[in-house]
């Protein structure tokens, strides 16, 4: 049966680059893979097809004598596709098969700590401007009796017999071998026969540690600070990453939308009719704000930088302050009085042109 030719296996031309060339294989080796694929005798060819074809365009000189003479030209040099029952498929593609079958992968993260969460809660001031605070996490030390090994004092762990020391295993399937951890050492390569009593064999010992975590300013509700190294320890590896998730405390006064703080502030009757000045408070202090005469109510000031940052970018937005026209209660008669008096001097068309308005409207609905 005749070879189909690479660039049509993969889908490519044949100035594709690599990088997009690689792209290409681990889609079809995404949908072929005989793993996705049990008991189905064409997926595994398709797979192995395009295995040899990014096996061929991948090598530059594979490549430069396929261009040339086509399937003859690379029949002497593995062109006929890797023996895939005596290679590891991720031996041959590298961390094309790590990536999308862990093949890899799995063993580095053996030799890693898990990565852990810890929930802090801000203040919006101190999410806006930036924080420096201080957390109480249980942690690992080295245990001290082992010196980390795990194994009792005087000897040490021994080299898995399942898998010899490698931390790794291979299972057969069909025409090729796929690499897998140990489960009889989880991937460590070694096995404790007698564990260290101060620590049972974990090769550390628990404690409370405090760190300090610096928070950027600009933070919002589900960001992450990231500790490096600060996770769970691993005997014999790296630790695991520490993220400090973010969750912002409601404030009584702000309302945070993006970059812009919102505030509704009361103002008194008089001030919305004669004017004056009103004391607003931002994250950092107060400042004054100028009322113009005959303010109505749902009016809204902008403060400008005075608002909130994003992470990354420091520029500030602004404050919206909207203001509300307080109707003033508890008056003693004499103030009815002028009042009173005040109101009467009023006429409706031209002291209250809204109402006027409104009136207007409302008296064609019923025509």
């Amino acid at each position: 049966m005749s070879k189909r030719d690479y660039y049509e296996v993969l889908g490519v031309s044949k100035g594709t680059p690599k990088p997009e060339l690689k792209k290409a294989f681990k889609k079809k080796a995404m949908k072929y893979h005989p793993d996705r694929n049990p008991d189905n005798p064409e997926a595994a060819e398709k797979f192995k097809e395009a295995a040899e074809a990014y096996d061929v365009l991948s090598d530059p000189q594979k490549k430069s004598a396929y261009d040339q003479f086509g399937h003859s030209g690379v029949d002497g040099m593995g062109g006929g596709g890797p023996n895939f029952n005596d290679v590891n498929v991720g031996d041959i593609f590298g961390d094309i098969f790590g990536d999308v079958f862990g093949t890899r992968s799995s063993s580095r993260r053996s030799q890693r700590g898990q990565d852990l969460q810890y929930n802090i809660e801000l203040s919006l001031k101190e999410a806006v401007l930036g924080a420096q605070k201080k957390i109480k996490i249980p942690s690992h030390k080295e245990c001290s009796e082992c010196s980390g090994s795990g194994a009792e004092k005087g000897s040490s762990p021994s080299n898995c017999d399942n898998c010899g020391g490698s931390g790794q295993v291979r299972m057969q399937q069909g025409f090729f071998s796929i690499q897998q951890t140990c489960s009889s050492c989880n991937g460590a390569g070694k096995i404790i026969k007698n564990p260290c009593r101060p620590c049972s064999g974990n090769g550390a010992m628990k404690e409370n540690k405090t760190l300090s975590v610096n928070i950027p300013s600009g933070v919002d509700n589900g960001d992450k600070v990231r500790l490096t190294g600060e996770g769970e320890w691993k005997a014999g590896g790296q630790s695991g990453d520490l993220y400090v998730a973010v969750r912002v405390a409601d404030n009584p006064i702000f309302e945070r939308e993006g970059r812009d703080l919102y505030i509704e502030v009361p103002i008194s009757f008089e001030t919305s009719i004669i004017g004056g000045s009103i004391k607003i408070p931002t994250l950092e202090n107060f400042i004054s704000l100028k009322i113009p005469e005959q303010t109505q109510t749902g009016k809204v000031f902008r403060i400008r930088n005075k608002g909130a940052s994003i992470v990354r970018d420091s520029r500030r937005g602004d404050i919206l302050c909207r203001v509300i026209v307080e109707t003033p209660s508890g008056l003693n008669r004499k103030q009815l009085k002028l009042l009173n008096q005040f109101t009467s001097s009023l006429k409706d068309s031209s002291n209250y042109p809204g109402a006027d308005t409104f009136k207007k409207i409302s008296s064609k609905l019923h025509d």
